[in-house]
């Protein structure tokens, strides 16, 4: 069994990439490897973020770790939330706050395509780095719907669907998800 650090603290994140791994990976996070700290984020792009916390990590453990950063893109907010949609309500923000405000920005807006893009960092024990990108269009409902998943599942219904990911189980979510096709060319490239 192989064991990767994954540079998260969100046990949301780390239980639906463990179940795309499967059982041939052993999967440590954050505190599983002594790091307590938040880790900064202040890049102006995805693979920015993405690297500077697989650095943050490969500088600590001296081990070979990934990391990822998802951002909605909607259209006609001119790509916004972005490389901000963790925090895109503010520092006090919550995932409902995060939904409330962008929901509000859409408001009588009829164009409401959107994307989610995962870009994942994986610095290698030689410390190169290599990344991997993963990209579902969709867009975004009116109101929330579902219960499953988490941030903006509720309101993200991805194309050719009728329900939202968060209406989606896990399993099926993992199928088509832009973290899901990310990790896809990262286990890939993992089993070559």
């Amino acid at each position: 069994m192989q064991t990767l650090i994954f540079a998260t603290g969100n046990r949301h994140k780390a239980i639906e990439v463990q179940n795309f791994l499967g059982e041939g990976f052993a999967l440590r996070c954050l505190k599983d490897v002594g790091i307590t700290e938040d880790i900064p984020e202040n890049e102006p792009t995805l693979e920015g973020n993405a690297l500077q916390k697989a650095k943050y990590v490969f500088d600590r453990t001296g081990q070979s770790c990934f990391a990822d950063d998802t951002g909605l893109e909607v259209d006609a907010l001119g790509g916004a939330p972005g490389v901000h949609t963790a925090r895109y309500a503010g520092d006090e923000c919550s995932s409902e706050k995060n939904m409330d405000l962008l929901l509000r920005n859409l408001q009588g807006v009829s164009n409401r395509s959107a994307r989610f893009r995962t870009v994942i960092a994986y610095i290698d024990s030689f410390g190169a780095t290599h990344f991997f990108e993963g990209v579902v269009e969709g867009s975004i409902v009116e109101e929330r719907s579902g219960t499953e998943g988490f941030g903006y599942d509720p309101i993200f219904r991805p194309s050719g669907y009728a329900q939202t990911f968060a209406q989606l189980s896990l399993n099926d979510k993992n199928k088509i998800s832009h973290r899901a096709r990310a990790m896809q060319k990262f286990l890939e490239f993992l089993n070559q």
